[in-house]
């Protein structure tokens, strides 16, 4: 399912294009979360999905939840940027 890419703020927004000038490291990070973003965009499940018990509450305390009906044939899906995480720190918050 095609998704659109949005990030949760323009603080975060602003962290990953600052990314594309930075650094040969940053520069390389930015490519990689580039490409995460284009797989998003061609298929919003195409990701790990974690178990809801694992997501962290401070995600729910920051994100609201979205009720809505369907008036139309077409519907956006968005895939929301929250953050990017390195692999010690993403087992870290999601309890691997």
């Amino acid at each position: 399912m095609k998704s659109q890419i949005v990030f949760a703020d323009d603080n975060l927004k602003d962290s990953f294009l600052k990314l594309k000038i930075s650094t040969t490291e940053d520069k390389r990070l930015y490519d990689f979360l580039l490409r995460a973003f284009e797989d998003l965009e061609n298929d919003a499940f195409c990701g790990i999905q974690i178990p809801k018990k694992l997501i962290p509450r401070d995600y729910e305390r920051k994100y609201w939840r979205l009720i809505y009906t369907i008036k139309q044939a077409d519907i956006v899906v968005l895939s929301i940027i929250l953050e990017w995480l390195d692999h010690k720190n993403y087992e870290r918050r999601f309890g691997y």
